[in-house]
């Protein structure tokens, strides 16, 4: 019987940063099955379907090691915008804030505080509340593979609630039951987002504790640390000691060096990385190739307004003492949801709104609203926080180009989108991330070398994911692949046309199923989700695919 896939004459670059070869690659009934450059006439003969690459390079899927697809690809499965981009394998549960698991009142105030992340999409089926619920919804079918993360806010806000308290000793082991159970699920560790509520109010006894759980099972911590602005050095530094502390792998996502206070200071991150490698301590981190952040407008708030849920935070925005000492912090102070920064109103750009009467704000800063209107920055602000509902979402022009070049050349980066799919004009990098790696920091600039780079997308994050069976080109792996033309591929999407589909990338296959072909979507939904246990579940399992943690 024949191979069902053959690329034939293939620049292959296998994932492990070695110089590409070309060679043929067979694919079988999901997986590699040969990689040479031997009997090519016999092996074309008897395949279901050629393609002759021409020179063109042949590497493992991407691995988007951040994203924000939770909601998204469930509601809108062809996930044209991540699998046009070659993506294969994305990450969820971000941030410390996702819908597992959950019960039926802290899914409905986390679908409201993230609307801005996932939108809320009317009819929608929200029909699991445990992390097993929600990764067997995925298998239901999904255009590439999906991880999940347990998030450390969503515990929080279903053991303790939205208060702004420490938790108690009670609680804090209930949440590491419920983190348990969801490692034991199939999550591949657990994330935070420390300047989100409820997450930003657990303390480091709280962490470690739920840190201990998290490497005993052998997964990795993934957190969005306390600040990436002001203090953003002393916040890595935090998570890189609670890492040796607790023994837990580490990953820094979104490892930015971003607001005024960080220019040119991508060196300093590096060293402290460069120091917990060298003494054992299991580092990675990810990042996306732009300059601007993306999130929601009420992430520029202090923690304490968020004390007690959506509603409170809505009735604090319009109590006049309680606001009013709001935009004294964000304005004069800075606040710790802005990082330490004080709010630049010129650098703040609305991407997308939940209440289409606002659309008119899209695409515009806060001060040119202000502008616009004749009104104060900060009433424009909380304004549309309120007219809202907090679900605006924003762009912050707080970056470094120097600082992007420099961190995605070390040894233990992975590539990441951190992409939020909605919105009116949502953030390029959620069609161009891997694209624009490809093209403009490896053609164009030659920051990192073409084996090299690839290596960063797919080999060395499936490492750090802990699975054995992706992220490489080789016989047994799964057939994740990617066919590009190194000398063409580039991001077309832009601030002002997002949506745009990258050049460049020909064929996706995801488990030997074309997702993209001959650059255009097909209607496959080949995917399932990758749990900790294994790299396909039981009923869909081609093969054994034991989980081993990083460096095992």
């Amino acid at each position: 019987m024949g191979a069902d896939w053959l690329v034939r004459d293939a620049l292959v670059l296998d994932g492990t940063g070695a110089d590409g070869v070309l060679a043929d690659v067979a694919v079988t009934a999901g997986r590699v099955t040969a990689v040479d450059a031997g009997r090519r006439d016999a092996r074309a003969s008897g395949a279901h379907r050629v393609v002759d690459a021409g020179g063109r390079a042949l590497s493992p899927g991407f691995v988007d090691m951040h994203a924000h697809s939770d909601v998204q690809i469930l509601a809108n499965p062809d996930h044209t915008a991540k699998v046009s981009q070659g993506v294969t394998l994305e990450v969820l549960g971000q941030d410390g804030l996702s819908f597992a698991p959950v019960d039926g009142t802290t899914r409905d105030a986390l679908r409201a505080q993230i609307a801005g992340w996932n939108d809320d999409p009317p009819g929608f089926d929200w029909d699991w509340e445990s992390v097993a619920g929600y990764l067997d919804r995925l298998d239901r079918g999904i255009a590439c593979h999906a991880a999940y993360l347990v998030p450390q806010g969503t515990l929080r806000h279903l053991v303790v609630g939205p208060e702004d308290r420490p938790a108690t000793a009670a609680e804090v082991a209930r949440m590491g039951e419920l983190l348990t159970r969801g490692l034991r699920e199939g999550a591949l560790g657990m994330s935070s987002g420390l300047t989100y509520a409820p997450g930003m109010y657990a303390d480091g006894a709280e962490l470690t504790a739920l840190l201990r759980i998290v490497a005993a099972h052998g997964g990795y911590y993934s957190p969005h640390t306390r600040s990436y602005g002001a203090g953003a050095l002393e916040a890595y530094a935090e998570m890189i000691e609670l890492a040796r502390t607790t023994g837990c792998a580490l990953h820094l996502t979104h490892a930015t060096m971003n607001f005024a206070p960080n220019a040119g200071r991508a060196g300093d991150l590096l060293a402290l990385v460069d120091a917990a490698l060298d003494d054992g301590v299991d580092v990675t981190l990810d990042t996306y190739p732009y300059l601007p952040g993306s999130t929601t407008l009420s992430a520029v708030l202090p923690s304490w307004a968020f004390s007690g849920g959506p509603d409170a935070l809505l009735a604090r925005l319009v109590d006049p003492a309680d606001r009013a000492r709001i935009l004294h912090e964000v304005e004069r102070v800075g606040t710790d949801g802005c990082h330490g920064c004080v709010a630049e109103w010129d650098t703040i750009e609305v991407s997308g709104v939940q209440n289409p009467a606002l659309d008119m704000y899209v695409g515009r800063t806060v001060a040119r609203i202000a502008g616009d209107e004749g009104r104060a920055p900060g009433d424009v602000f909380i304004d549309l926080l309120v007219a809202d509902r907090l679900g605006t979402t924003i762009l912050q022009h707080v970056g470094h180009e120097e600082n992007v070049r420099a961190i995605m050349t070390h040894r233990a980066h992975c590539g990441g989108s951190d992409a939020i799919l909605v919105g009116g004009r949502p953030h390029p990098r959620a069609w161009g991330t891997f694209p624009r790696y490809l093209g403009r920091y490896v053609r164009e600039l030659g920051v990192l070398g073409l084996a090299e780079c690839v290596h960063h997308l797919t080999g060395r994050p499936a490492a750090r994911l802990g699975l054995t069976d992706r992220g490489l080109v080789r016989p047994g792996c799964a057939a994740d692949l990617v066919l590009f033309d190194p000398d063409t591929v580039a991001d077309t999407a832009t601030f002002e046309d997002p949506r745009q589909q990258a050049a460049g990338i020909d064929l996706v296959l995801v488990d030997g199923v074309a997702v993209m072909d001959g650059g255009a979507r097909t209607d496959a939904l080949p995917g399932h989700a990758v749990r900790r246990h294994g790299s396909t579940p039981p009923s869909r399992s081609r093969g054994p695919a034991p989980f081993r943690t990083f460096g095992a």
